[in-house]
């Protein structure tokens, strides 16, 4: 259990601390008092520091001397609202959370309860041994991909010429299309293709995505219920990362509680809501209204994909890898179950494709996912032949997607 401090002189709130189960809350209305408690006597021993709002200058100034004096402290902001700026330069100076200064002993309890429980995540005791864990391509892959995309530019510069004509006769708009893509390392790039859509494709994308992405359940899930009450942590909304919910019925006291600034999710409904979305991160539209008809083409044929090949020698993607995704999908994709998939080469084509492509939705998001992951583990020059070889024959796709 960590130890609990109040800094401030609302006597209500005081009042409400005495009577925190288990939990003997010390007091004071002066910072320097406060980080003279809050400083550890014993290795890994951990404050948490209600914080009552005043004057936002004194409040910063005290905030800010806390954090100098106490490395190991968590401190929770006793407020009721606050302005975006107010926000920003609160978090800045060093608040972790908020809680609202009416709430209640449960609420209190609570909050002492999730931040004990994650004691080991928010306190930060000592500095990371090592740096953050990178995929390196290999030399020889690297080398690969120069050779192969060079020639390949060369050889098919009259396709290249061809198509370009197609699309500008066929439909008003640039030729080629380039969107945001997340490739290896969660690393974002431009990513090339010959534009196989209208012009106003993006903007109809959310619509349809809801009747006929062929990688979304077929059963529509019933949404986590939540508790509505007074504005809570900001450090719970982050970990919520926006499951927009509504409130319905009241959740059990015996429930671990996600708390944001206007609601309250039980943690297992949490969970649940996360793993629909990671399940259905892919999108994948059937007979696409958005695609004009060079674009099926071309799409058919697998040339829209040929730009890509200046991606390769730039040194964004490889020939062979994991298909770099679009921002809403790889946002969907960063629970330790999926991270794999980022820490491999992004690439033209791969096991994936070779595997399912053309299989008209039978393939799920989590077989794709682990194809991708597979491949991370096990690539190898002789892999990457094999499925360069496969790909020649199945690039010609069976569904019209």
């Amino acid at each position: 259990m960590i130890g609990v401090v109040y800094l401030g002189n609302n006597s209500k709130t005081q009042e409400r601390l005495k009577y925190i189960p288990g939990q003997l809350v010390r007091m004071t209305n002066a910072y320097k008092d406060a980080a003279q408690i809050c400083t550890p006597h014993v290795s890994n021993e951990h404050f948490l520091v209600f914080f009552e709002r005043n004057v936002r200058s004194e409040d910063i100034t005290a905030i800010t001397y806390l954090r100098k004096k106490c490395p190991r402290v968590y401190i929770v902001l006793m407020t009721n609202t606050m302005t975006e700026d107010e926000r920003r330069i609160y978090m800045k100076c060093g608040i972790n959370d908020t809680i609202h200064p009416e709430a209640s002993v449960t609420e209190l309890s609570k909050k002492i309860q999730f931040i004990s429980d994650r004691e080991n995540v928010l306190f930060d005791d000592e500095a990371p041994k090592y740096g953050i864990l990178k995929f390196k391509i290999p030399l020889w892959k690297r080398m690969f991909d120069i050779v192969f995309s060079t020639l390949a530019i060369i050889v098919l510069s009259p396709v290249f010429l061809l198509t370009a004509l197609a699309i500008r006769l066929e439909s008003k708009g640039p030729i080629l299309f380039t969107s945001k893509r997340v490739g290896t390392n969660y690393t974002i790039f431009d990513f090339l293709k010959f534009r196989s859509m209208y012009v106003d494709a993006e903007d109809r994308l959310k619509e349809l995505s809801k009747d006929h992405n062929q990688y979304a359940a077929n059963d529509k899930v019933e949404e986590p219920k939540t508790t509505i009450t007074a504005p809570l942590g900001d450090q719970a909304e982050m970990l919520m990362m926006g499951a927009g919910m509504e409130s319905e019925m009241m959740i059990s006291d015996e429930e671990i509680m996600l708390v944001g600034d206007d609601f309250v999710v039980a943690e297992s409904d949490f969970a649940k809501k996360k793993e629909e979305e990671i399940n259905n991160a892919f999108i994948k539209i059937e007979n696409d209204p958005r695609v004009t008809k060079v674009g099926r083409f071309i799409r058919k044929y697998s040339i829209d994909e040929l730009p890509q090949l200046f991606n390769i020698l730039k040194g964004d993607m490889s020939v062979v890898g994991n298909r770099p995704l679009p921002l809403y999908e790889a946002e969907k994709l960063t629970a330790d179950s999926s991270i794999d998939r980022f820490m491999a080469p992004a690439g033209l084509t791969g096991l994936w494709q070779v595997e399912e492509r053309g299989r008209v939705g039978t393939m799920s998001a989590e077989e794709r996912k682990q194809l991708d992951i597979t491949y991370g583990q096990t690539y190898s020059f002789l892999l990457d032949m094999k499925i360069i070889l496969r790909t020649l024959t199945a690039f010609v796709q069976k569904g019209n997607v």
